[in-house]
């Protein structure tokens, strides 16, 4: 799947905050060719697998602080079934959907967490979103940070590279929060592009043609195809966008999850990847450490799930219970008095989002967005789903998606309003520095039984590298 050397070694590039080439790739469409791998390779071994695909998960059953299964949804029929099981992993990833301009898939609506989350297991660290440096502009579609690892330019509306100002070691090869709030500070200082000034530039046009096709080409062809811009002969308008889920479903190094302030587990309950915070990115990831991180934990994970699960007692789950809670949901959302709609709210809330809790926010911004989010949480009570029918609803499941990202925009709200300092994507005008002394701690936000939370924190565990200033 990877590029290769002259020597057929595997090529490595340089990305944001790397002090050395160590981005090994393919092309600039790494994920996608290994998405490819991976899925044949779990084809080959049909027998071992059983996928399900077109299901639905609702809903986490822990009882007593033991995870029993799920609830999921057979989305051809409408069928509702639990799966009793002695342990459960998620890896269902990130929540970047809740912002207007993302680079996340349309399903990263963050299910797994909000399911953890209604079955009483904490969130950590939600107000940590980050923001990719080159989003196409105004789709959020993600042009690989391989375009700036192979030395493509950052440029201004005034054709200035303007990353010498607030990096000027590393220029467009510094971690991805400080780049995407230099970009922020040129369009905010009226020095952007286009005729509302609103975008900057990545330059590509000096590694040729043959460069950017050979390393480059779905670069090439995603400006290309969605806003006419041929990368070759011009500049690609960009803009900083919702990209990486820095917090998430509090874990152990086993992926085993925590379920309170002083780390006790949930037996039988694992997470890794995206949804997952075991907390290695802190506040800002670097470039490729996702990847490494879903190999390093997803290994891990299935490792001591091998060792638990036979350690564990089958226990009963009350089916008809279950059923009634996700029933009851469905139902609330299909047969309410219905005079919203649903693509309004979620529209707004998007919108709330990325203008007041994206790359900058302040107090009075994150207030004003708490409150927008409070009224489209009591709006969404009245929303209105046309198709009642049970195959392939889709219309049912953007509501129950909706529902989730109401819930958990609250919390990433919430924790950045509490969080009065500044820390990796988490940056505050009204609070510029990082505070060590106060906040060197993780935000756990808990769900009250009347929906509202309640933020506990814990201490950071450091052990061989002690925190630092970083300089680019």
């Amino acid at each position: 799947a990877f590029s290769r050397t002259d020597e057929n070694k595997i090529a490595q590039r340089a990305f944001g905050g790397h002090s050395f080439k160590r981005a090994c790739y393919s092309a600039d469409r790494t994920g996608h060719a290994l998405l490819h791998t991976l899925f044949e390779q779990s084809m080959k071994r049909g027998g071992e697998l059983q996928v399900y695909s077109e299901w639905y998960m609702l809903r986490l059953i822990i009882n007593d602080g033991v995870c029993k299964g799920v609830v999921a949804m057979n989305t051809k029929t409408g069928k509702l079934e639990v799966f009793h099981a002695r342990t459960v992993l998620f890896g269902t990833g990130g929540y970047g959907r809740a912002f207007a301009i993302t680079s996340n898939a349309y399903a990263n609506t963050g299910d797994g967490i909000v399911a953890a989350y209604r079955a009483g297991v904490p969130l950590q660290d939600m107000e940590f979103v980050q923001f990719h440096p080159t989003g196409l502009y105004q789709h959020g579609i993600l042009l690989s940070e391989a375009a700036r690892g192979e030395g493509g330019y950052l440029l201004n509306g005034e054709e200035e590279r303007f990353m010498k100002k607030y990096a000027p070691t590393k220029m467009e090869l510094g971690p991805r929060d400080i780049v995407s709030r230099s970009e922020q500070t040129e369009i905010n200082e009226g020095r952007g592009g286009g005729p509302n000034k609103d975008y900057v530039y990545l330059d590509l046009r000096h590694l040729g043609k043959e460069k950017i096709m050979e390393r480059l080409p779905q670069i090439y062809h995603l400006a290309k195809d969605f806003i006419g811009v041929d990368a070759i002969k011009d500049p690609v308008p960009i803009q900083p966008t919702a990209h990486y889920s820095m917090g998430g479903i509090p874990t152990d190094n086993d992926c085993q999850v925590i379920s309170n302030e002083t780390g006790e587990l949930v037996t039988g309950f694992f997470a890794a990847g995206e949804c997952s915070c075991v907390s290695v990115h802190g506040a800002n990831r670097l470039g490729t450490n996702s990847l490494l991180e879903a190999l390093v934990f997803g290994r891990r994970a299935g490792k001591k799930l091998f060792e638990v699960t036979p350690e564990i007692k089958w226990s009963k789950v009350n089916e008809k219970e279950e059923l009634s809670a996700v029933r009851l949901e469905i139902d609330r959302i299909l047969h309410t008095k219905a005079t919203e709609n649903l693509s309004a709210i979620r529209k707004e809330l998007q919108n709330t989002m990325t203008n007041q809790v994206g790359v900058y926010r302040t107090g009075e911004d994150m207030e004003s967005a708490n409150e927008k989010i409070k009224e489209l949480q009591d709006r969404f009570t009245r929303v209105k789903v046309e198709n009642k029918g049970k195959n392939f609803n889709t219309n049912l499941i953007e509501a129950l998606e909706l529902s989730h990202m109401l819930e958990y925009s609250e919390l990433i709200v919430a924790g950045g309003m509490a969080r009065e300092e500044s820390r990796g994507a988490h940056f505050r005008n009204d609070f510029p520095k990082r505070d060590d002394d106060k906040w060197m701690k993780h935000t756990l936000a808990f769900r009250k039984e009347d929906g509202g939370y309640e933020l506990k924190y814990r201490p950071v565990r450091v052990t061989r590298y002690q925190p630092e200033e970083r300089k680019y």
